[in-house]
């Protein structure tokens, strides 16, 4: 009999297509600033240079280096300089823009609704751990429907801890009234999801669409979401 009742979710590149969200809301501000205009004439250029920023601004977030605010816009205005572009007018209209937009897109990964429809039909309780922006998450999840699913919504504001620090998995654990042994958290970052979880004492489903190499060890690996079936 399977021991687990309660599933612990990461929103963002797990069941909300980040990647594929970001891509359209950068692809809009890139036409509607006519950033051709300013110099950059290649979008995926401009598309690569702002993910390597904010990659890097999110890394400095989960490790208290920096606050919500700057990472906000500093990762546009550091996109814009590296096409000569000092304008630190632009890059917070630009940020405000991504952040208002952002969480109106709707492409999930395959089998999200199918997924979350069976672990709702066997009873599983279902709650989000993730370390985006409290309102941002939220908007997300009434957009796309998500939000029906979950019974709890753990942020890292909420927490006031950010995975993978153990604080905000124990935050978590408390909230939903549930012992580590019985709960299984699914993520697709190696060392935030599958290390935060494992360091917690909670099983781990890893969550590999490229099937990636790596030489951790998380208690399951998927490369699609309908694979955690088989696992539940």
């Amino acid at each position: 009999m399977n021991r687990y009742r309660t599933l612990f979710f990461d929103l963002d590149h797990t069941l909300w297509d980040f990647e594929a969200n970001s891509y359209a809301t950068l692809d809009y501000i890139y036409r509607s600033f006519e950033l051709d205009k300013s110099g950059i004439v290649d979008f995926e250029a401009f598309y690569q240079v702002y993910k390597a920023h904010n990659e890097r601004l999110w890394d400095r977030y989960r490790k208290g280096f920096i606050k919500r605010e700057e990472l906000k816009w500093k990762r546009m205005w550091l996109a814009l300089l590296d096409f000569k572009i000092a304008n630190e007018k632009l890059a917070r209209e630009m940020a405000a823009v991504f952040i208002e937009l952002l969480p109106r897109q709707q492409q999930l990964f395959p089998h999200t609704i199918e997924v979350l429809d069976y672990c709702k039909a066997k009873s599983y309780d279902l709650s989000l751990i993730t370390n985006g922006f409290e309102d941002t998450q939220w908007k997300k999840l009434e957009t796309t429907g998500l939000s029906a699913y979950f019974s709890h919504v753990i942020t890292s504001e909420k927490s006031n801890s950010v995975k993978p620090e153990p604080g905000i998995f124990e935050y978590a654990l408390n909230l939903t009234n549930s012992n580590a042994d019985q709960a299984l958290m699914i993520g697709d970052n190696l060392d935030v999801d599958i290390a935060g979880a494992m360091g917690a004492g909670i099983d781990q489903v890893y969550f590999n669409p490229g099937k990636q190499d790596h030489e951790h060890k998380p208690t399951f690996e998927i490369a699609c979401l309908r694979e955690l079936l088989e696992i539940l």
